[in-house]
């Protein structure tokens, strides 16, 4: 069996031990250093808004004693989570103050010594061509995130916007949530005890990626029946958890830069986990992708789980799904589907 390739690296979401952040039994910088002395992951993902309370205020000297410490570890962070906060109290932030916003946020990813930052998808909207000098000179890229349902035929403009500036700075991170063959399994169990309607966690669990599907979801939330107690829960099946499969997104792989190995328990019942896994990895191969592969862990949302034990785990599964990918890896890759934006065909 062969190896993964050279310029793809597994990392892990220093997001994964949001728990035990909120148990402030240690410091959120030492809560992400763990994932590298434990040896989970030589590359980590942090949360800005996370690691100090001076967010989103520039904290330069914190920033550069984290990445010293984990230089010392023999790890680094790879890309940060930022974000825009679009209102100032009652009032929507015009663009120079989301600027204003977001800058400091950038200095100090910059002395954390990330490749990168990581905002939604279309978030950032025409502040994206005002920030491309900005990256120039802190050597930063701006990774666009897309997840759940945001296909691109359903946010072609947002693709359409990074493809037009046709920039290395700027570039796409895939959350592969976007490819979900099925439900998590516990998921499905905490809607039947939370009171979730049985016929409708029966349509949830054999048919998934039927459209029909997608419209008895938002019925029964629109009915009113969905128990307080799950609401938020039962919103993940409207945000965060896609159907698509890799051939709707086969028209962007040109624009992208880094991936979100989503997962939400371990439960690989027919595949669930790493069938997409495996999907993207074939199509990855005939491309000249570069950059990581990050386990973020989104089922703490319900579950108590050790959040390292999961974590490695996942890595190890993904790593050998990428490497059973190299077997099936045809020799182009599958021909988009739908009406996604198409992008420019610079190389990464």
């Amino acid at each position: 069996m062969t190896g993964l390739p050279a310029t793809w690296r597994l990392s892990a979401s220093a997001f994964n031990v949001t728990p035990e952040v909120i148990r402030a039994e240690r410091t959120a910088p030492d809560l992400a250093l763990s994932l590298v002395h434990r040896g989970i992951a030589s590359e980590i993902e942090v949360e800005l808004g996370q690691l100090w309370r001076g967010y989103p205020e520039a904290t330069p000297d914190e920033a550069r004693e984290l990445r010293e410490r984990l230089a010392a570890a023999g790890g680094r962070v790879s890309i940060v989570g930022v974000s825009i906060d679009e209102w100032d109290g009652r009032r929507r932030r015009s663009d120079d103050e989301r600027l204003a916003f977001l800058e400091p946020q950038l200095r100090t990813s910059a002395a954390l010594g990330a490749a990168g930052v990581r905002l939604p998808i279309g978030q950032a909207g025409a502040l994206l061509e005002r920030l491309v000098p900005l990256l120039d000179d802190l050597d930063l890229v701006l990774y666009e995130e897309a997840q759940g349902h945001q296909t691109p035929a359903a946010v072609p403009d947002a693709y359409a916007r990074i493809a037009a500036l046709d920039t290395p700075r700027v570039r796409l991170l895939l959350d592969i949530s976007m490819l979900m063959p099925a439900l998590p399994v516990t998921y499905l169990d905490e809607l039947a005890r939370g009171g979730i309607d049985p016929a409708l966690v029966a349509l949830l669990t054999d048919h998934w990626r039927d459209p029909d599907t997608h419209a008895a979801v938002v019925d029964h939330l629109r009915s009113g029946r969905v128990p307080g107690p799950v609401h938020t829960l039962y919103m993940n099946l409207l945000v965060r958890f896609g159907r698509s499969e890799v051939a709707d997104v086969a028209s962007v792989l040109p624009l992208l830069g880094g991936i979100h190995v989503k997962f939400w328990d371990l439960d690989d019942t027919d595949g669930r986990i790493t069938r997409p896994i495996r999907d993207l990895g074939t199509v990855l191969r005939t491309t000249e992708y570069a950059g990581t592969l990050c386990s973020e862990w989104g089922g703490q949302e319900w579950l108590d789980d050790d959040p390292w034990a999961v974590t490695g785990r996942h890595l190890a599964l993904a790593r050998s799904a990428l490497e059973e990918a190299a077997v099936a890896s045809p020799k182009q890759a599958p021909s988009p589907r739908g009406d996604g934006a198409a992008p420019h065909p610079s190389p990464l």
